[in-house]
């Protein structure tokens, strides 16, 4: 069953009238939360709340989330119907964050702190579908990493690894202090790519769909690393 499919059921317990902000709860109260589906949902979801667009959903829209997912021409109006039921609802972006956040942390994942860079890491491939990062979008990315409980440090490292132009700080894309030494650095970097890697990501619940963000993230952390090295070899 696809992840799309999962996602038509899971809107179909929406009672008639409901706004999709009440879909984070459905899928919160589950015995077994369909994580991959709440991923998916809150990217989508998200988007559409950045996306601040009037009317019914473009094709260049839905196009945008190519970006993040493998998405059939099929599977179009399902992410579509995701798409502009977030955009009806009256709630704020915010408001949205929030539930997402809760709907993420149990007594399992109290922080759940890779998933969320995962969510705004995919917020921003749909944000510079257009090559542009416009300033509010900064600030939309910026308050709901925020909300989400991750640090400026953290959300500038999201920033640098995936807009162009911007200074890449080796140190900051590794997570480590600017003194600290080469063993501590490499053991950054392992784990970095451990907790990157496409198998990971889908443990988390990033669904396989969207697994091809671990790309250009591990190219960044493998090009810190050998930055690094180089600097301290000198």
């Amino acid at each position: 069953m696809s992840i799309w499919t999962r996602i038509t059921e899971a809107l179909a317990a929406l009672a008639q009238g409901e706004p999709l902000a009440h879909v984070f709860d459905l899928l919160r109260s589950r015995p077994e939360p369909e994580r991959s589906v709440g991923f998916t949902i809150a990217v989508i979801a998200l988007g559409a709340k950045m996306a601040k667009a009037d009317g019914a959903v473009t094709r260049d829209e839905v196009m945008a989330f190519r970006r993040v997912f493998t998405l059939a021409p099929e599977e179009e109006a399902n992410a579509a119907r995701v798409f502009n039921l977030a955009r009806q609802d009256v709630a704020g972006f915010d408001a949205y964050a929030r539930k997402i956040a809760a709907m993420f942390r149990d007594k399992d994942h109290p922080d759940n702190r890779a998933l969320f860079i995962d969510l705004i890491e995919g917020l921003f491939h749909i944000a510079l579908a257009d090559d542009i990062l416009h300033e509010n979008e900064e600030a939309f990315l910026a308050h709901v990493a925020e909300i989400f409980g991750l640090d400026r440090r953290c959300y500038l490292a999201i920033r640098a690894r995936l807009v162009e132009g911007t200074q890449r700080d080796p140190y900051d894309l590794l997570g480590v202090a600017h003194d600290a030494p080469l063993d501590q650095i490499r053991i950054a970097w392992r784990q970095a790519v451990k907790e990157n890697h496409p198998d990971a990501m889908i443990a988390r619940g990033v669904p396989p769909e969207a697994a091809k963000l671990a790309e250009r993230r591990l190219i960044a952390i493998n090009a810190a690393w050998e930055e690094l090295q180089q600097r301290r070899a000198a």
